[in-house]
């Protein structure tokens, strides 16, 4: 599920690095990786965050469950920096159709 997207001029690829540096100084676990698309994933206790380009230009925060108390952990986070589209009602993702 599609929670959010950031906004952002530059190529994904370019962002990659700065996002990435942003989540790590606020969350403890965290993994990511770039090839070809940028994808970070958040974890704390049992849940996880991903925030991911997979399918769209621009990096998506996403979640496998909708009850998710770390999504708006990651937006909140996100918002001090970036500007965070959140959507009013979670979108799903085509493998999710």
């Amino acid at each position: 599920m599609i929670f959010a997207e950031i906004k952002y001029n530059e190529h994904y690829a370019d962002f990659h690095e700065p996002l990435l540096k942003h989540v790590k100084s606020k969350f403890k676990q965290v993994d990511s990786g770039h090839q070809c698309d940028s994808w970070i994933w958040i974890y704390e206790g049992d849940h996880k965050v991903m925030i991911d380009t997979f399918s769209s230009m621009n990096h998506q925060v996403k979640s496998e469950k909708k009850e998710n108390p770390l999504v708006q952990k990651v937006i909140d986070v996100l918002k001090e920096k970036y500007n965070v589209i959140i959507f009013s009602d979670p979108e799903l993702e085509a493998h999710e159709e």
